[in-house]
């Protein structure tokens, strides 16, 4: 048996425990969602994802099991973190002789555990039926993303925007840019009060001109006026809570006033059984940006590549990735006066995207002149462009948006 622990957010780090169990020949036991995380969510698998559908369409490749059977209660037990970005050798050969001595294995850590390339192609045939045909979300969430998606499209082709500007990520990160002294306090104490995250000193200017940093509200309204987007694109946003609320979200509005989120799409008798689940709520933001006519994150973190990843999978669907490095810079020179907003400026933003669009390319290897993890962790991840491994099974139908300065 093996048995795992997930984040909320956890559609990758699922489909690669699938792809382990079949490697060495485990029966798995859904997985159980962390519920100790920043966001205390109390769901459980079924309450996110379709269980009986999870374990119908893996039936010919991996047994799946609701829970551990009494009779194992009492059973040889082991908790392993398994080594990262590991291949087809590691797992037969060093985890797999475990069962020589364990009933049941649990896996202390499930996030990028197996290697993104370089496996037998019927181990990433497995990945992508976990991913896209096995593990979809529970019935009331499909039925009320499609209503959202339904609603949305109402207003006319839509942009999603994931706006990572969330207390979350911005204490996780480091990333004060904007904020008032009295904010990035708060976020600092929330980062050193965490107890799973390792880095506790950041700096945040550093941060910013690396490109780890979310894009804040203003920064992405200046980008989608940059791209040609008018000002009547809706815009749904795809977040929890935006840290300031609507002091930081004052010229984002300003220049894209059509801005929508579940909220304002959904009543709140509608969203009731879904408040105070982030997992859930997320799930609906899944589905609009999977189905949006242009999905655009502010930020490269799981939920942006596995949403980009899957809108790949269905027919390279427009995915905007900025260059969130390239891009900090000219806006700071906007701010010091030494550029200006217009065509040259446009003509700049347009060109530094011209290929970070979403469309078909081969999954990226490893960075030049990287060694050990780091040349592992510098791939591109498997389910943010699931290529060449995962073939396209689906038609486009988005339409696009007004692409009259664009380049697809």
């Amino acid at each position: 048996m093996l048995m795992l622990k997930q984040n909320i957010v956890a559609e990758m780090q699922i489909c690669d425990m699938v792809a382990v169990a079949r490697i060495i020949n485990a029966t798995l036991v859904i997985p159980e969602l962390d519920k100790r995380s920043f966001w205390q969510d109390t769901s459980n698998f079924s309450d996110v994802f379709d269980e009986a559908h999870f374990i119908n369409t893996l039936a010919n490749d991996v047994k799946v099991i609701k829970k551990l059977p009494k009779e194992l209660a009492t059973a040889r037990k082991a908790t392993r973190q398994f080594r990262s970005w590991s291949g087809m050798e590691y797992y037969q050969n060093e985890i797999a002789r475990m069962w020589e001595n364990h009933e049941v294995i649990r896996a202390a850590k499930s996030d990028s555990r197996l290697a993104n390339n370089k496996l037998n192609q019927d181990i990433q045939k497995l990945r992508c039926r976990a991913c896209y045909q096995a593990l979809r979300f529970a019935p009331r969430i499909e039925a009320m993303g499609k209503l959202l998606v339904e609603r949305m499209r109402s207003y006319g082709p839509y942009i999603a925007l994931h706006l990572r500007y969330e207390k979350d990520m911005l204490a996780f990160s480091g990333c004060t840019h904007g904020l008032s002294p009295a904010q990035a306090d708060e976020l600092r104490t929330i980062r050193e009060n965490t107890e799973y995250w390792k880095v506790k000193e950041i700096n945040s200017t550093e941060q910013r001109y690396k490109g780890y940093c979310p894009l804040t509200p203003r920064e992405v309204g200046i980008l989608l006026t940059a791209l040609g987007y008018p000002s009547n694109t809706p815009i749904y946003i795809a977040a929890g809570d935006i840290y300031g609320g609507d002091f930081h979200m004052a010229d984002l509005r300003f220049r894209y006033p059509i801005l929508m989120n579940k909220e304002k799409l959904a009543s709140v008798a509608e969203l009731q059984p879904f408040l105070g689940h982030a997992s859930q709520m997320a799930a609906l933001d899944y589905i609009v940006s999977v189905e949006s006519d242009v999905f655009i994150p502010s930020y490269s973190g799981n939920m942006a590549r596995a949403v980009g990843g899957h809108r790949r999978f269905l027919g390279h669907r427009k995915t905007i990735s900025p260059d969130r490095k390239a891009f900090v810079r000219l806006v700071d020179k906007l701010e010091q006066g030494t550029l200006s907003e217009g065509r040259k400026f446009s003509d700049r933003i347009i060109e530094l995207h011209r290929r970070r669009q979403g469309s078909p390319r081969k999954r990226k290897g490893p960075i030049s002149g990287t060694k050990g993890m780091d040349r592992f962790r510098s791939e591109e991840a498997f389910y943010e462009n699931p290529l060449p491994d995962c073939l396209c099974q689906g038609e486009r139908t988005s339409v696009p948006l007004d692409d009259r300065k664009q380049t697809t």
